[in-house]
């Protein structure tokens, strides 16, 4: 039984609202176990024994669509992967210390070498971009609502769903995994 984080995109944003325990519900449907949220942007943190992560994940997409009557694009992650992705630094840690946001975007597969280049090419002024795995790392000097770029452009771009998460909130989830990984 391993511990896993499912980032979800479009949940409680665009008119789309879902409780969090209808949420907790429909994950406990499926059988995964110790089934918990954490703020209400669609991170859902469970165990389960799969061995098949994309299957997982298609049939958490499966169980919400039928549930919630809209597409849920899931990106699941283990807690050492929260814990990675929390402790790496895409840009100096200068320039992320004084951007007005830094967020981590997550795919379901690492982008190929040509899907990178177009994605370090969105690089702005304002916004900077690194890719590492199946995350991508934007950085935003003055805030991404003063961004020109936008979950929405980087699909358009890459002709795939992603999802972002805040650096911030990314941190205090591995926080709390780690947390709960000791009490254990």
């Amino acid at each position: 039984m391993a511990r896993f984080v499912a980032f979800l995109r479009a949940i409680n944003v665009g008119g789309h609202v879902v409780t969090m325990e209808a949420l907790r519900g429909h994950f406990g449907a499926i059988g995964l176990r110790d089934v918990d949220t954490f703020i209400a942007s669609g991170n859902v943190i469970f165990d389960s024994g799969a061995a098949d992560l994309a299957a997982l994940e298609r049939k958490i997409e499966k169980r919400l669509l039928a549930e919630l009557g809209y597409d849920v694009a899931t990106f699941l992650r283990s807690d050492s992967e929260v814990a990675r992705i929390a402790r790496y630094l895409p840009f100096p840690e200068a320039q992320m210390r004084t951007a007005g946001a830094v967020s981590v975007g997550f795919l379901g597969e690492a982008p190929s070498p040509a899907d990178k280049q177009l994605i370090l090419g969105l690089k702005t002024d304002n916004d900077s971009f690194h890719v590492n795995g199946r995350e991508v790392y934007w950085m935003c000097q003055t805030g991404q609502g003063e961004s020109k770029m936008s979950n929405v452009q980087f699909e358009k771009a890459m002709k795939r769903k992603i999802t972002f998460r805040g650096m911030r909130t990314v941190e205090r989830l591995a926080a709390r995994l780690a947390t709960a990984g000791m009490r254990r």
